[in-house]
C-alpha cells in the first residue's frame, strides 16, 4: 500500500465523518432523534466533552487535557504511519492503522474547532446550530464538543426478575451513541487484535536474481 493510497483513504474517512457531523449540527437540535431503519438504527444527536463513545474525563481541565492528548497522539501517529509505509508493512495493518489515525483526527477536529465555528444547540429551545465567524461560537479553541449521532438500540427490554441486583430493570443493547470516527478507531483496533498474527508478519525478503553467463572467470580475467 503506497503513501498516496493511505492518504486518500484517510482523507475519504475524514470527509465522510465531518460531512455527517456538519449535517447533524446544522439540521438537528441537541437531543433530536429520527428513525433510519426501524427501531434498531436511529440518528440521535448528542454532544460530549469527553472520550469516544460518550465517556467523560475530568471536567473542564480533563477536556483540555484530552484535546491536547489527542493532538499529540495524532502528530506522533503521523510519524508512525509514515514509518509503517516506508517499511512496507502488511496492507491489512496499514488499513487498520489508517482507520485508527483517521478516527483520532476526526474527533480532534471537533475538539479543536467546533466551539469556534458553531453556535450552541439548546435541547430546551430546540434550535439547530448555525455556522458563525471563527471565534464567535459557543466555546474557545480546545473546548469544542464531539458530535455523536449513530444509535443502535438492538435490544430494548427488561432484565428477567430472577437476575440478581438488576432484575426487572430496563435492558438496552447497544446503548452508546457514537460517530464514524469512533467506529473507525474501534474497527481498526478490533481488526488488529483478530488478525495480528497475519498483519504483523515481517515483509517477505526481496529476491535477488543472478544472471548466468558462459564466460569463464579466473584470476587472469581483465576488465577494461
Amino acid at each position: 500500500m503506497k503513501a498516496r493510497q493511505v492518504i486518500l483513504f484517510i482523507a475519504v474517512l475524514i470527509l465522510a465523518d465531518q460531512a455527517l457531523k456538519f449535517y447533524i449540527k446544522l439540521n438537528y437540535y441537541a437531543g433530536e432523534e429520527h428513525l433510519v431503519l426501524g427501531q434498531w438504527f436511529r440518528l440521535h444527536f448528542v454532544e460530549n466533552e469527553g472520550m469516544a463513545w460518550g465517556w467523560k474525563f475530568g471536567g473542564e481541565f480533563g477536556k483540555i487535557a484530552l484535546t491536547l492528548f489527542r493532538l499529540v497522539a495524532v502528530i506522533w501517529g503521523s510519524f508512525l504511519l509514515r514509518g509503517f509505509i516506508q517499511k512496507k508493512y502488511h496492507t491489512g495493518f496499514l488499513v487498520c492503522a489508517s482507520l485508527i489515525y483517521a478516527g483520532a483526527l476526526g474527533n480532534l477536529i471537533d475538539s479543536l474547532f467546533y466551539g469556534l465555528i458553531f453556535e450552541a444547540s439548546d435541547p430546551f429551545v430546540q434550535n439547530t446550530a448555525q455556522l458563525v465567524a471563527a471565534g464567535k461560537g459557543y466555546a474557545g479553541l480546545l473546548h469544542g464538543k464531539v458530535v455523536d449521532m449513530l444509535y443502535f438500540p438492538l435490544i430494548n427490554t427488561t432484565w428477567p426478575t430472577w437476575v440478581p441486583f438488576v432484575g426487572g430493570e430496563p435492558l438496552e443493547f447497544f446503548r452508546p451513541v457514537f460517530n464514524l470516527a469512533d467506529a473507525c478507531i474501534s474497527g481498526g483496533v478490533i481488526a488488529l487484535l483478530l488478525f495480528q498474527n497475519k498483519f504483523l508478519q515481517p515483509p517477505a525478503p526481496v529476491a535477488h536474481h543472478t544472471v548466468e553467463t558462459r564466460a569463464d572467470v579466473s584470476d587472469e580475467t581483465q576488465v577494461s
